[in-house]
């Protein structure tokens, strides 16, 4: 399992609020669910490779899409 890093994160209310929502909506805690679309959004811009480990986030959820 890779390393992970805490931080804070300023977030305005109605996308905290959307953010909580589908993660509840994916069965997924909110700090899943913010990884979940990071990495998502990192594949598809091609910033994180799409093949290998590194596409497996914690909760076993894939992101290849």
């Amino acid at each position: 399992m890779a390393t992970k890093k805490s931080f804070a994160l300023r977030i305005d209310a109605k996308t905290l609020k959307a953010m909580q929502r589908w993660a509840r909506d994916d069965l997924r805690s909110l700090n899943s669910q913010i990884e979940f679309v990071l990495r998502g959004a990192l594949q598809e811009s091609g910033r994180l490779p799409k093949h290998g480990k590194d596409n497996e986030v914690s909760n076993g959820d894939s992101i290849e899409r």
